[in-house]
């Protein structure tokens, strides 16, 4: 199945506590290619995606920080007025519900957005069924 995985990360909302994360990661060779940050009250939850997952989890975990993995979904979405559309009406039809959505940083000339639905499955078909490009382990290497 085409999909990426997601790194969720439960922090302390308080100053440089991202930046160690960044840091860690960096001096380990790991690149945040997307990633989306909410905070409430006294804690951060950092989702993102690396380019190398399997990397980023093990150095993660050695550290000590408690992570939780899911597969989310990757995909191009048009770039002109109306393209998010082209991405949310297929999955609306499907009765599949968008749970979160956040853009890819640097990915070229494309726009790709990481999407957390549920069924996975589901909405990976949905998307290829209308023509939507569907980024897998591709996505680690743009």
């Amino acid at each position: 199945m085409k999909t990426v995985k997601q790194i969720d990360l439960l922090l302390k909302n308080e100053p440089g506590t991202l930046s160690a994360v960044s840091d860690l990661l960096g001096a380990n060779g790991i690149n945040i290619i997307a990633f989306y940050v909410a905070t409430e009250k006294d804690v951060g939850r950092l989702h993102f995606i690396a380019n190398d997952p399997d990397k980023a989890i093990n150095i993660l975990k050695t550290a000590g920080y408690k992570i939780k993995v899911q597969d989310v979904i990757a995909c191009e979405t048009p770039h002109h007025p109306g393209g998010l559309n082209a991405v949310l009406k297929p999955l609306k039809s499907a009765g599949i519900n968008v749970d979160y959505i956040y853009p890819c940083l640097g990915t070229g000339d494309i726009t790709v957005l990481v999407l957390g639905v549920g069924p996975v499955e589901k909405a990976v078909q949905v998307m290829e069924d209308n023509w939507i490009r569907v980024l897998g382990e591709d996505l680690y290497h743009m």
